[in-house]
């Protein structure tokens, strides 16, 4: 029996996170990864070698591989100190020197995976160095995926430069082959919405018979997402595409525990509110289930529950 494709679009925490649970499922994984960070090793590596940054990509690669947990751990390694090493993940230095021997960062991926034994296809949304702008309401502008969020202004939208890099045609084909793409869980404006303003994407997105599923994040996030619905959430995607993608939204309904609630207060985060009559307005199913999952002091979305959620949608 053919497996069922489903292809996966985002950053950060929030994909690796989801890709954990949806590669214990017999489907076709596809995950087409942001590359427009510019923080901390990624950053660094970013500057000094003009690559894409590859933290997020090696997070991506590390939750679909099939190792030994010693191999996780030795490619997730952080130097401590070390002149120059300091701050840098062993496994991007080693997709680095991949893409240097290859010439190319996606072929240096593709290298990896096949290190790793990762079960699906990581794909760069872009084999380019991007930068990421953000526009805020009163017309400034911000340089840079790690700076946007710390400037506290509601942001209006986000863009790339150079303005029309090259889309990686693997993730177009990906896109179109799909019965089922997922947007999220992420950074709204930093992790999902990157991937769809690389030329190509949208088309691709407009192209395909798929199911479109966002999963919309639980806490509203501090700079980026404040004071945001359920449907402002889905509105900020559709309006960056320029038509609406979004078919359906999966959101948590599991009440959240009052400490944690009260830790994320702390921060300036609460839970995104559910508007239905906004979402039935646009005409975007509804999925509500509890999702959570507590890690320590932090909330997040039990990877093998929303896997559960997305496979029973095909």
């Amino acid at each position: 029996m053919k497996k069922a494709k489903i292809t996966v679009l985002g950053g950060g925490t929030g994909l690796s996170v989801l890709l954990r649970g949806l590669k214990t499922f017999p489907v076709e994984i596809s995950a087409i990864v942001t590359v427009a960070d510019d923080g901390g090793s990624s950053g660094r590596l970013r500057k000094e070698l003009n690559i894409p940054p590859p933290g997020d990509i090696r997070n991506v690669l590390v939750s679909l591989s099939e190792v030994e947990p010693l191999v996780e751990e030795l490619f997730q390694h952080r130097f401590q100190d070390g002149n120059g090493l300091s701050g840098h993940s062993l496994g991007n230095l080693l997709l680095a020197g991949m893409t240097s021997i290859t010439g190319d960062f996606a072929q240096g991926v593709q290298e990896i995976s096949r290190v790793l034994n990762v079960k699906g296809n990581v794909l760069p949304a872009s084999n380019e160095h991007l930068t990421l702008f953000a526009e805020y309401t009163d017309g400034s502008l911000t340089e840079g995926e790690s700076n946007i969020p710390t400037v506290g202004k509601k942001i209006k939208r986000v863009f790339l430069e150079p303005k029309n890099p090259q889309p990686m045609p693997e993730a177009l084909q990906a896109i179109e082959e799909s019965d089922l793409i997922v947007l999220g869980p992420g950074s709204l404006y930093t992790s999902v919405i990157p991937n769809l303003l690389v030329p190509g994407m949208k088309e691709a997105l407009l192209r395909t018979s798929a199911t479109k599923v966002y999963i919309c994040n639980v806490m509203t996030q501090p700079g980026e997402t404040d004071g945001y619905t359920v449907s402002d959430h889905v509105q900020a995607i559709d309006e960056h595409v320029g038509e609406q993608i979004v078919d359906a939204v999966l959101f948590n309904k599991q009440p959240i525990p009052y400490s944690y609630a009260e830790r994320y207060k702390e921060e300036g985060a609460v839970e995104v509110p559910l508007d239905e009559q906004a979402l039935k307005e646009l005409e975007v199913l509804m999925i509500g289930d509890d999702l959570l999952y507590f890690d320590n002091d932090l909330l997040r979305h039990d990877a093998l529950k929303v896997s559960q959620r997305l496979v029973s949608l095909l």
